[in-house]
């Protein structure tokens, strides 16, 4: 039996069918099993890489290169707050210690009840919008402690 659903292998060879040469789908694959999954386990790894045709330890490099692919449970919403010298100049830091103290946790950790986990990341692409953060795949700037409670109450 399979660590990985059939679905799971057939959404990987299609996105290896993409490549000419398959092997280079290894971050496709790691989404792919993050997307079913929402994080990719040592089990999940090793089950892509064999799926790709490389090994563990290659899949392992990939995976730990990109920070968008999470190699521990993280909770439903994962929010995203920059720390870039843009958005640190535009009110990083109160922000920042908003969703610490509201949520109750530091970075790297999730609420107990699974709803948010928290992490830093150097850049969102958002530098005339800040301070910013991401959640899931939504992008906010122009953040303040009053509209991140306001946008996190959309977040189940």
């Amino acid at each position: 039996m399979s660590v990985l659903s059939d679905a799971e292998i057939e959404e990987i060879r299609h996105e290896m069918a993409l490549y000419e040469d398959p092997q280079a789908a290894t971050i496709e694959a790691l989404n792919v099993v993050q997307n079913h999954r929402g994080w990719v386990s040592d089990e999940s790894l090793e089950a892509a890489a064999e799926v790709v045709g490389v090994t563990p330890t290659q899949m392992e490099a990939v995976a730990t290169f990109y920070n968008l692919i999470f190699r521990k449970p993280v909770g439903r919403n994962v929010i995203m707050i920059c720390d870039s010298i843009s958005c640190y100049l535009t009110g990083y830091e109160s922000v920042r210690d908003h969703l610490k103290t509201s949520l109750g946790i530091d970075f790297g950790q999730t609420t107990s009840d699974n709803r948010f986990t928290l992490l830093p990341i150097c850049c969102l692409g958002n530098c005339g919008n800040g301070p910013a953060m991401r959640v899931g795949n939504d992008y906010h700037g122009n953040l303040t402690p009053e509209t991140i409670d306001t946008i996190l109450a959309d977040y189940v």
